[in-house]
This record gives structure tokens, sequence and C-alpha cells, in this order.
């Protein structure tokens, strides 16, 4: 089979997205990786789940106005209310106390980006991005904006270096141990970027097919980052897919494809052997077939 290789549709960028993908990979092994699992071993569980409790606080009111900005005011009340509860009762946050009875006000992730999408907007050209990772340009619009609400909203100390830069690199951090089951099966899949990137525009497809109530997350999230649920046995499945197809368009027109190869049926297995013939002794009795 010879010809040259098309961008998939949906990745005109994917010869770069796929070096910058390579090159991310690379720093995962020699920094973010490790400095993952040292974050993970060297902080207590509880003070983890202070920050990562702090951070989900403080980002409610962007979820918020994503929810009343898709008309959705009865989860917006809900976010509000988790925020409230979590910023007095919670100790500011730091525990999530609104999860539990007899509140039982569940985390949700929202955005601009999900808004574009419930309105139909649609994802735009895929990209990976470094300090990024998968992201599309709708949803890359969208988390930009998502970051600007606060500090152009409320100013200090959300514009600051300071504020910005430890809340972003916990986030990063946190996000990569949890997932790194995922990562380690998206790298053993045949075709890791291609698969890397049909899982996350599936996940992506999910997440808005949700506020439309429908689709596999409709009941809520499991994972909050760029996959909404742990890929699993999904990502072997994915991969041969995808590898079809990117062995179909790497045909060109002119050149017919080869054939598909006909195995002929197996052989069906030898009957059993008759059995032996009667067999009549000169005796005054016929003795019976063996």
């Amino acid at each position: 089979m010879s010809g040259s290789l098309k961008a998939p549709p949906g990745d005109p960028l994917a010869r770069a997205n796929e070096k910058s993908y390579e090159v991310l990979q690379t720093v995962d092994d020699k920094l973010v990786g490790p400095v993952a699992a040292g974050y993970e071993k060297g902080v207590p569980r509880p003070l983890r789940m202070g920050l990562r409790n702090f951070i989900r606080n403080v980002r409610e009111p962007v979820v918020a106005i994503a929810y009343l900005l898709e008309i959705k005011p009865g989860k917006a009340f809900e976010t509000v209310g988790r925020f409230g509860i979590n910023s007095t009762i919670g100790l500011g946050g730091t525990i999530d106390v609104a999860r539990s009875k007899p509140f039982n006000l569940p985390y949700r992730q929202n955005g601009l980006a999900n808004v574009l999408g419930y309105y139909g907007v649609g994802p735009g050209p895929y990209l990976f991005l470094p300090l990024v990772g998968p992201t599309t340009v709708r949803d890359l619009f969208g988390l930009i904006a998502d970051r600007l609400v606060l500090p152009l909203g409320v100013g200090t100390p959300f514009n600051k270096p300071y504020y910005a830069i430890p809340i972003n690199t916990i986030d990063a951090l946190d996000y990569r141990n949890e997932a790194d089951e995922d990562f380690k099966r998206l790298r053993n899949a045949d075709d890791p970027y291609a698969t890397y990137r049909r899982v996350y525009l599936q996940s992506r497809i999910d997440q808005i097919e949700a506020l439309h109530g429908r689709g596999p997350l409709v009941h809520g999230q499991v994972r909050y980052g760029p996959f909404a649920r742990p890929v699993g046995a999904a990502a072997d499945a994915v991969s041969a897919a995808e590898k079809k197809v990117m062995e179909m368009d790497s045909v060109p027109e002119h050149v017919a494809a080869p054939a598909p190869v006909v195995e002929s049926p197996p052989a069906p297995p030898a009957p059993p052997p008759p059995p032996p013939a009667p067999v009549f002794i000169s005796q005054p009795v016929v003795q019976p077939i063996p």
C-alpha cells in the first residue's frame, strides 16, 4: 500500500500536533511525571484533597455563570449554594461539605466552551498545545475566557502570578496523578496520538450531550479534566479503529485498495468410523450387535 498520508478530518495540523504530543511525552517522562509522583508521595492526602477542593470552589462562580447562559437556573442556583456552603462551613472551600448530607450538591464542571457547544458551535480544528494538552479552537477560547473571569472581575489576588502559578501547577499535578492509568493505557495503544485525539473528542461530545440530557454522562461525570471518564479498555478498541481509518486515508485515489483476503473455511471434521459389522456365531442363538 502506498500514498501520502492525509490529515484526518478535524485535525488539519496533525503533523504539528503529533510533534507537540511527542515533545510533551518526553517532558512528562523527565519532569512532570516524577514531580507529580513526588507531590503525591510527599504531600499528605488530606492536604492534597483540601487544595483540590479549594481550587474547585474558587472556580464555582464560572460554573454558575455557564449554567445561567445555558438557561439552567436550577443548576446555577445549586452551584451558588455549593459555593456559599463550602466557602463558609467548608473553611474557605478546603472541605467539600456541600456534597454530603443534608445538602447533596455534587460538584459539576462547566464553562464557556460547554456553553458554545450547547448552542451548536462546532469544536473547530483539533489542537495539541504545550502547557494545555489536547483541545480544540472552541475549547481553547472557552478555557481562556474562563480563566479571565476572576482576574478581570475581581482582581487581586487572582490576577497575580504568585496566586495563578501555584494554583494551576497544583491543579495540573493533581489531575496528572488521577489520570495516571489512563495515560499509561493511551501510550500503549497502537497509535497513541490518534487514540488520545479520538478519546478526547468523544469525551467532549459526551459532556455536551449530557447538557441536553443525553449520553453516558447524563447522570454526572466521574472525572474532571481532558477525559470526562476513565479511558479503560476503550483505548485499545479506539486505536484499532483509528488505525484502519488512517490506512484507508493513505491510499491515493488512483490506486485501488488491495482485495480482502478470503480465508478458506476449515475442513469439516472426519466422520467417526462405522461400527463393526455384526458377527454371527454358529450357535442356535444370534449374539446382539456390539
